[in-house]
């Protein structure tokens, strides 16, 4: 199987920028303005009045890039877009038109279908269903319709009514402009203190439940991490192997993933044991490569051990030459087996002590399909049978002997595009057990606990000291009593 190469790399990082919900916005604004008043900007005489109207409208474009407006308090974006309308009542509408219909454009076609046809492999016809996905979708990407359009149109409609003002030799009034600035500050601050509640509680000690060990416990720790699985579909799905592991292991039925649920944020946060404010990795879009903490993967070193992660492009922005690469321009079908494939290699060449291989066909199946319909299982149960491949070949090679296996999603997805982000129904709690010879049997762990455990949890295991900032508590009510020192 291919790795990433340097031009997917890159091709990646550029995608995110069109990909996430807050540089997507000022770059769609700008874009659209400028197309729109291309022949204008042509005749060279109102360049100067185009770039003094954008930096007075600036203020606005900072604070919707500052503030997210999650879930329900997006529906209270479409008041100061009424307030403009109130207070100044001008409209272009051919401009709002052609705004509507480039962002479509760009969501249902060029994302969702030729984007998708692609890369996966994704059906020509699948705008007939991602239009729909579109105007659902709650998460925190630029397919989030109902948070995009209400800011978009504001901005839009104060970009222009600047520009045409100054441009027809207007005396502009400064006293309204900064009161709507005032007031849109207030707004978003009031609301996201008083109204944005759903976060997961941070722990605010260093992982402190259990003394690190001098001496592994465990010969070997794989994660098989199956991106995006919603934890309801995986109840509804046919998977024999899971369940022979969730069943004869020890299963957590309320693990938290993180905020935002986005995949190189949460696969940090579980390889690092901490959150996004202190390693530094708050969204798919990384500006500054490299986390600014210990991972699970320097704790290792330490210790004379190794670790590899088996993922996609995202995942080098975060955790760097501890990435094995795989490609994600294949057809969907294909993925996950390419992917086994690829760990099995990995182990026989390499015999990491710790392997963390990420299933990416039940993601891309949400975010191309959507969750709720009978594709998205399938794929959930495409990945149940090779991973049971997989761990068979660890026994056949006689690495499953001391080996612990942990079994998660890194995110839920909601409705809509596969949405995740926000935390939104079907977001937040992920499956999530462990199985293998110092594991408990047939245990079921009902409180609250969160993906940050992972890192402390392995390290436990494999006798290395905890990441510089865990936080995460050693999941030891699945350890059995008597192996940990």
């Amino acid at each position: 199987m291919k790795k990433a190469s340097k031009f997917e790399k890159f091709a990646a990082r550029c995608w995110n920028l069109l990909n996430e919900g807050k540089p997507f916005t000022p770059i769609f604004v700008i874009g659209t303005m400028l197309l729109f008043n291309l022949t204008t900007l042509f005749a060279g005489q109102s360049f100067s009045a185009f770039l003094l109207s954008f930096i007075l409208i600036l203020p606005v474009f900072i604070l919707y890039f500052i503030y997210d407006f999650p879930l329900f308090l997006r529906n209270y974006l479409w008041i100061p877009f009424v307030i403009y309308l109130i207070i100044w009542n001008s409209v272009n509408v051919p401009l709002l038109l052609f705004a509507l219909g480039l962002y479509f454009f760009f969501t249902v076609f060029f994302w969702g279908t030729l984007y998708y046809h692609l890369r996966i492999g994704t059906t020509w016809w699948n705008f007939t269903r991602f239009w729909k996905l579109v105007l659902k979708n709650s998460d925190s990407t630029s397919g989030n319709a109902q948070e995009q359009l209400p800011k978009f149109l504001l901005l839009l409609s104060l970009w222009n009514l600047t520009f045409e003002q100054m441009h027809m030799g207007f005396e502009l009034s400064y006293a309204p402009l900064l009161a709507f600035y005032v007031f849109l500050l207030l707004f978003a601050w009031i609301l996201h203190r008083n109204l944005f509640d759903w976060k997961p509680k941070i722990i605010s000690e260093k992982t402190n439940n259990a003394p690190e060990q001098k001496e592994a416990m465990s010969d070997k720790v794989v994660v098989l991490v199956v991106d995006g699985m919603r934890k309801e579909r995986f109840e509804e799905a046919n998977t024999p192997f899971l369940d022979y592991l969730r069943k004869n292991g020890t299963d957590y039925s309320q693990m938290e993933t993180l905020y935002p649920a986005r995949t190189v944020v949460c696969f940090t946060s579980m390889f690092t044991g901490t959150y996004p404010f202190e390693h530094g990795i708050k969204s798919n879009m990384v500006w500054k490569l490299g986390i600014k903490v210990e991972s699970i993967f320097d704790s290792l070193r330490k210790v004379g051990k190794k670790g590899r992660l088996l993922g996609i492009a995202h995942l080098v922005d975060s955790m760097g030459d501890d990435v094995e690469t795989v490609t994600a321009v294949m057809h969907n079908d294909v993925a996950d087996r390419n992917i086994i494939d690829r760990a099995k290699l990995i182990m026989s060449e390499q015999d990491p002590d710790l392997l963390v291989a990420q299933l990416i066909s039940t993601d891309q199946t949400g975010h191309s399909r959507g969750v709720l319909y009978d594709e998205y299982i399938q794929k959930i149960e495409e990945a149940d049978t090779l991973l049971k491949e997989y761990v068979d070949w660890l026994e056949e090679q006689g690495k499953m002997t001391n080996t612990t296996i942990i079994v998660c999603a890194d995110h839920g997805q909601a409705d809509g595009i596969g949405g995740h982000g926000h935390l939104d129904e079907g977001e937040r709690y992920v499956p999530f057990f462990m199985y293998g010879a110092n594991i408990e049997k047939g245990k079921r762990i009902d409180d609250k606990q969160s993906l940050v455990s992972v890192a402390p949890t392995i390290a436990y295991l494999l006798g290395a000291p905890y990441p510089s900032h865990s936080r995460g508590p050693v999941l030891v009510d699945a350890i059995r009593k008597g192996v940990h020192k």
